[in-house]
């Protein structure tokens, strides 16, 4: 599982360049209006080819432990039922399975996606707001950090109190909330479907007051109401579309090959009609 975790952070990371340009597009669509070639061009005038690496860090990192997650996670509770239920059982109801592993699976992933996610975002739109995943995700954390209020409240200690260990952990844990907080039903159904929502997640993680005040809801559907359904759907399409196609496509294929590579596979259900078994 790790050599898929680590083959998901490459895949995510190699394109990187792509999901700059997606986020720039849907968070300024007035500027970032040339469609994705375009906006390659755009990016390298201004900020020379190291802007189209801004997120590095926090994509490579954040798709790593998603990726180790996601696979491992389809794997682990197709197994897990499938025992539950017994052979027969699993066969007749292998496909709602398979859908339910894969729901689950990308659910947990997500929710340690979330911040990393998040961080990605706020330094896409705004490189100067830090140099990188190690300043920026503190940083964010510091500024979101009701959360880790009410986690030190419910404990009934304050930061002093705790050891640094404890803190540590707080502040990860407090970062998971704000991203799942954050994260509007992020990917991934298909590119084209969950597009509105993932230019709803470029946009509220812009800053802290995106969409004005109140819950993450209402701040939303504020966001919503503002950029109009069909920018929602639209606005760096394409290149999203090139960017998903081209990560399911390696991800799935490196995860075979790791399989194969390691001399593992993958569970496959048992027909229970069938004599050979």
């Amino acid at each position: 599982l790790s050599h898929v975790g680590i083959c998901c952070g490459i895949t995510h990371g190699a394109l990187t360049p792509v999901d700059v340009v997606k986020t720039r597009i849907q968070l300024d669509s007035k500027s970032y209006n040339q469609g994705m070639i375009g906006g390659f061009k755009q990016i390298i005038a201004r900020e020379g080819f190291n802007g189209l690496l801004t997120g590095f860090g926090p994509t490579a990192v954040g798709y790593f432990i998603q990726g180790w997650f996601k696979f491992g996670g389809v794997e682990y509770f197709k197994v897990t039922t499938s025992q539950y239920l017994g052979t027969k059982k699993a066969w007749e109801y292998r496909f709602s399975i398979y859908l339910a592993s894969a729901a689950a699976a990308e659910f947990i992933a997500d929710l340690f996606l979330c911040p990393l996610e998040a961080t990605r975002i706020r330094l896409v739109s705004k490189p100067s707001y830090a140099s990188g995943l190690i300043s920026a995700f503190p940083k964010i954390i510091k500024e979101e950090g009701t959360t880790a209020e009410k986690i030190y409240f419910t404990l009934g200690k304050n930061p002093d109190q705790m050891t640094s260990n404890q803190n540590f952990l707080i502040s990860v844990f407090s970062g998971i909330f704000a991203g799942i907080a954050a994260d509007y039903n992020y990917k991934k159904i298909s590119a084209i479907v969950s597009h509105p929502a993932d230019t709803l997640l470029s946009l509220i993680n812009k800053s802290s007051t995106a969409g004005g005040s109140g819950s993450t809801t209402t701040r939303l559907l504020n966001l919503a109401k503002e950029v109009g359904f069909k920018k929602l759907c639209l606005t760096g399409l394409g290149a999203r579309c090139v960017m998903v196609g081209a990560l399911t496509a390696s991800q799935f294929g490196i995860f075979d090959l790791a399989i194969t590579t390691l001399g593992t596979e993958k569970y496959h259900f048992i027909d229970p009609n069938k004599k050979d078994h």
